[in-house]
């Protein structure tokens, strides 16, 4: 690609870092009195309840975030149960708690979200399922059920819109994922858009931990027509934006066109807030990281992303994961019910096997439609090593094709973890913190301004990954954000030339195990 044809990400990349950002205003403030609704609510439709049975599957929570489902081409179709149990511990309700005004009763859920604004929304696209009729649903986790926009199966205007695209073609249900951009731009301002594919990705990797402890096949798509998709679940693209797609399990036969007509839907929805802001920037980015038809869909998708590997210069500390016989086994689903977010680590150290665990686990390949050239991941894990018991502290650039860590320098870097966390005192007390960095040029030359969605999601559902992982393994786990081009220069020689995509911190809980 051409500069001219990637400079939207730049300029938007580069004009929302921390700090002072040419597109966020240093006089920005958020009032938590004036918070959006966080429910998407349709005034004149009724959900249909979901029938959620919590018993748990036998799939451990370390081997859901790291085995995929079989890829065999049996079949594989999931009933109304097996849905509404990957949309609830995806991002149903879980908890809920109340603080002092104006924050009021916060209905937390299933995955993480940037300042708790739950500003992504799930829908459901499917052909006739066992006690699910096929149609387009909104899914209603205020309610904890589905809400039909339309009657009749439509999977086959999603195989159009993804550039008939075999996942998609044979999947019996599809998730599609949206951004609400004023829900969480109220914080955030443009940055918002970042966090679409951050919060996005973490729901992801809890959709496919609860896939394939389902023992469904899914695949992340990232590249469809926008418009398509927008039109075919009735958003309003001045506030809602479409994201991603899933396909969910295996039917032998491709889905065909039902005849169903696609009819404008104006269903009354109600405003979720009184005023609502709009940030060209996050309208500008998505436009230019949008596929107008099935022909740039395919051509995009044809495209690989050649990722120069840094080798290890320094040698390697081979992980030490641990055997079967010791690793934890709790379910996935009960994971997720005791999952927050840290708000306080203390400064016990956690085990370098704990460590090696997570690693080995957390970032095994994720099935998207697009690849790099060898199939490798586009980011790399950095870690700020403040205390873990087997390991010297200091930083550190980890090789998931070895499984072994590569220290750039030793020394305690709590200060600086601190530092570059925005000044937050999580990121000091945390016994690691892991930071996901990309060459981000390779990306986009080789894919586009729709590289930079690649980009954040891929880094997005491993530290999604991260999170249940810790949990797991009774550890803590929080987001962070971060001051970006110090990041960068931290872990450089190592990181030239690289950008962060996501921060996770991970340490001993304060007050005890998980």
């Amino acid at each position: 690609m051409s500069n001219d044809d990637i400079k939207a990400a730049w300029y938007f990349h580069n004009g929302t870092k921390h700090p002072n950002g040419y597109l966020l205003s240093r006089t920005h403030r958020f009032n938590p009195a004036q918070k959006p609704r966080l429910f998407k609510t349709y005034t004149d439709l009724k959900p249909i309840p979901l029938p959620l049975d919590v018993t748990q599957r036998e799939m451990s929570a370390l081997e859901a975030i790291s085995n995929p489902a079989a890829t065999t081409e049996d079949e594989q179709i999931p009933d109304f149960g097996s849905i509404a149990r990957i949309l609830h511990f995806s991002a149903g309700i879980t908890k809920r708690f109340r603080y002092p005004e104006p924050y009021g009763e916060i209905p937390f859920r299933a995955a993480a979200c940037t300042g708790a604004l739950y500003h992504i929304e799930l829908y459901l696209i499917c052909g006739d399922l066992p006690d699910l009729d096929a149609g387009v649903y909104h899914y209603d986790s205020q309610n904890s059920g589905l809400i039909q926009l339309r009657e009749g199966d439509y999977v086959h205007h999603l195989t159009q819109a993804s550039g008939m695209e075999d996942a998609i073609s044979h999947a019996p249900a599809i998730i599609a994922y949206t951004h609400i951009s004023w829900r969480n731009a109220c914080k955030y301002q443009a940055r918002a858009y970042r966090h679409a594919f951050w919060d996005s990705g973490t729901i992801l990797s809890h959709t496919l931990a609860l896939a394939n402890a389902e023992r469904l096949r899914a695949k992340v798509v990232i590249g469809f027509v926008d418009e398509a998709v927008s039109e075919l679940l009735g958003l309003d693209e001045e506030k809602e934006l479409p994201l991603v797609l899933l396909s969910l399990g295996y039917g032998p036969e491709p889905s065909v066109d039902s005849g169903a007509a696609l009819d404008a839907l104006d269903l009354a929805v109600e405003p979720i807030a009184q005023r609502e802001t709009i940030f060209p920037a996050i309208r500008e980015m998505h436009t230019a990281s949008s596929l107008w038809d099935r022909s740039k869909v395919k051509q995009w998708r044809k495209a690989r992303v050649h990722v120069a590997r840094t080798k290890p210069e320094n040698g390697l500390v081979a992980s030490q994961p641990l055997g079967a016989e010791q690793a934890p086994t709790q379910a996935v689903e009960k994971v997720i019910l005791r999952r927050g977010s840290s708000r306080k680590f203390s400064h016990d150290p956690i085990s370098f096997n704990q460590l090696s665990t997570l690693l080995v686990h957390a970032l095994r390949p994720i099935p998207f439609d697009v690849t790099s050239a060898d199939n490798g991941p586009l980011t790399q894990a950095y870690i700020v090593v403040n205390n873990v018991k087997g390991l010297a502290s200091g930083k550190y650039a980890y090789h998931h094709d070895h499984e072994g860590f590569e220290r750039l320098e030793a020394g305690v870097f709590r200060a600086q973890a601190g530092k570059l966390a925005l000044d937050q005192n999580l990121g000091a007390d945390a016994s690691i913190n892991i930071y996901f960095l990309t060459g981000l040029r390779s990306a986009l030359e080789d894919l586009g301004n729709r590289g930079y969605r690649f980009a954040q999601l891929e880094a997005s559902i491993s530290a999604g990954r991260i999170y249940l992982g810790a949990y797991a393994l009774g550890l803590g786990a929080t987001g962070l954000t971060f001051y970006d081009d110090e990041v960068t220069k931290f872990f450089s020689p190592h990181a030239a030339e690289k950008s962060v995509m996501f921060l996770v911190a991970v340490g001993a809980p304060a007050g005890g195990k998980h």
